[in-house]
């Protein structure tokens, strides 16, 4: 039988999310407890990778076990059992066929600017100041739609393809944050990051807002703004078709 799993956490303390040979993960403390709890090996699949220091407020794995589970009994074992910064929010049963990661129609991230200096934002914000909102939010329309996102990507990837297609992007303010969403299907590795760091270089002035289009359309990742720290991005949902 197949479950999947939802949770949040905080990334600070993990290097990421997928297994890695002598560092924490988050997919490592959620293998651990589960296979501690239900005494049986379990390896869970996520929905996606988050780089070392990324948070997430909703993300979905799956795992199969063998037998019907009380799912909620499970979840309250699994939130005692981990840590403070990791918490289940949901488990529930799954079609067989339903994957985590390939049954996913899209995935909305959003990265956190504080425009003032707050000792209690240093771990989910990045601080940076004096930047022209409007100019960033004309940049977003650039983004829209299916594109080549090369010059965004790490290099040597091995994707398939570097093309995602954007739902939507934009900049809001609130509570002297600058906040910047962007839906897709897919998202390439610190494209995020990327794209975050060159709208900064537009905010400043030192680019504009009209060569984002400019920067997709070279396909180089040395045409496009520097990448910004990771304490500042957050996967804010997957989202899926009706799954049963």
């Amino acid at each position: 039988m197949r479950f999947f799993i939802e949770l949040a956490f905080d990334g600070t303390n993990y290097h990421g999310w997928q297994v890695q040979p002598n560092a924490n993960t988050v997919q490592n403390e959620l293998n651990q407890a589960l296979s501690k709890i239900l005494n049986y090996t379990i390896e869970v699949v996520g929905a996606g990778r988050t780089d070392a220091g990324v948070h997430a407020k909703q993300l979905f794995a799956h795992f199969d076990f063998l037998e019907n589970i009380d799912t909620k009994v499970l979840k309250d074992k699994l939130n005692g059992f981990l840590k403070k910064d990791i918490v289940i929010k949901n488990i529930f049963n799954v079609n067989n066929d339903t994957h985590a990661r390939f049954t996913a129609i899209s995935r909305t991230y959003e990265y956190k600017i504080s425009t003032q200096k707050n000792p209690f934002d240093q771990n989910t914000m990045y601080s940076f100041r004096k930047l022209d909102i409007n100019k960033m939010i004309q940049a977003c329309s650039f983004l829209i739609g299916n594109k080549d996102f090369t010059s965004f990507s790490k290099s040597h990837t091995q994707n398939y393809t570097n093309n995602c297609k954007i739902f939507f992007a934009t900049w809001i303010e609130e509570n002297g944050c600058f906040i910047f969403r962007i839906k897709a299907d897919r998202f390439l590795r610190n494209m995020v990051r990327a794209i975050v760091g060159t709208m900064i270089m537009i905010g400043e002035g030192k680019v504009e807002p009209k060569e984002m289009g400019a920067i997709i359309k070279k396909k180089d990742r040395s045409s496009a703004g520097f990448s910004v720290p990771a304490n500042g991005l957050f996967l804010l949902n997957v989202e899926y078709p009706k799954i049963d």
